[in-house]
């Protein structure tokens, strides 16, 4: 069969309405979508709610709280937009069909990030209306380094995802647990809730080389100090295009693998 090697986008658009269709025809996935944004603002909105009524410190605080919460769940709804469409491939053994098909390995990724990029925005706009309305906190008020640091951060989850991916390819569905346990094992190490400097001084090395961590600090430098911290963004970029970079030749390698061996028909453990 003779396949075009040229990128498509219409290829890629139509892998994006196909996950689109699938969300449609699920009213689970579509709840789910908000059910945890909301929930989780519900919960540590209520939280910094009595820490404003009981410290003056922690009134300031309670909104870099809010705002991290919402910025966490980019970080973890950016990694699930992009593994979890592709477990559900690998459950309905319709990997292998779809490269049958004249779909490119590109367009394939670049189609699980879009729609990794439309579930997580979903998300984010819930939950900051959510603040909104019951607490009067609105991260939009952040202007343009809010969109640097949902940038900073979806990034990540779509490089942590694609790892995730690359795993279940060569190991098979039995990683599949990765999907869920790798972004809150990277959780402490991130710095969300507190400055990288409370961490001991032998994992803060480590801490500086995760690119979310650079995003916190700048969130609250931002937050703190209304200041925003080139040196901070520069560097998490940087580190967001190693991580991408890796991970997409993680999952190519992956890839190329599991179609020599003709496993991208089976979903064997």
């Amino acid at each position: 069969m003779n396949h075009s090697t040229h990128f498509s986008l219409s290829r890629v658009a139509a892998m994006v309405l196909r996950y689109v269709y699938l969300l449609r025809r699920s009213w689970p996935r579509i709840l789910e979508l908000v059910y945890w944004p909301a929930m989780q603002m519900i919960l540590w909105g209520l939280i910094s709610q009595f820490f404003v009524q009981h410290s003056s410190w922690l009134a300031q605080a309670s909104g870099v709280l809010l705002a991290a919460v919402m910025l966490w769940d980019v970080l973890f709804r950016g990694h699930l937009g992009v593994s979890l469409p592709f477990i559900e491939e690998m459950y309905a053994r319709n990997l292998g069909h779809l490269f049958v098909s004249p779909l490119k390995v590109s367009e394939h990724i670049t189609a699980l990030l879009v729609i990794s990029l439309m579930r997580t925005s979903i998300g984010l706009l819930a939950a900051a209306l959510i603040a909104i309305a019951l607490y009067t906190f609105n991260v939009f008020e952040m202007g343009l380094p809010l969109l640097a640091f949902f940038t900073q951060l979806i990034v990540m989850g779509w490089a942590t995802g694609l790892g995730v991916v690359a795993l279940i390819l060569r190991y098979g569905l039995g990683a599949e647990s990765l999907a869920w346990v790798l972004v809150f094992a990277l959780a402490p190490l991130s710095a969300v809730y507190y400055p990288v400097d409370i961490l001991p001084e032998m994992v803060q090395p480590i801490a500086a080389m995760i690119p979310a961590s650079h995003a916190y600090e700048g969130m609250r430098t931002v937050m703190f100090e209304q200041l925003f911290r080139w040196d901070l963004f520069w560097k998490g970029a940087a580190l967001n295009i190693l991580w991408l970079a890796i991970a997409i030749w993680l999952y190519l390698q992956a890839f190329a693998r599991a179609r020599q061996q003709g496993s991208l028909f089976q979903a064997s453990e």
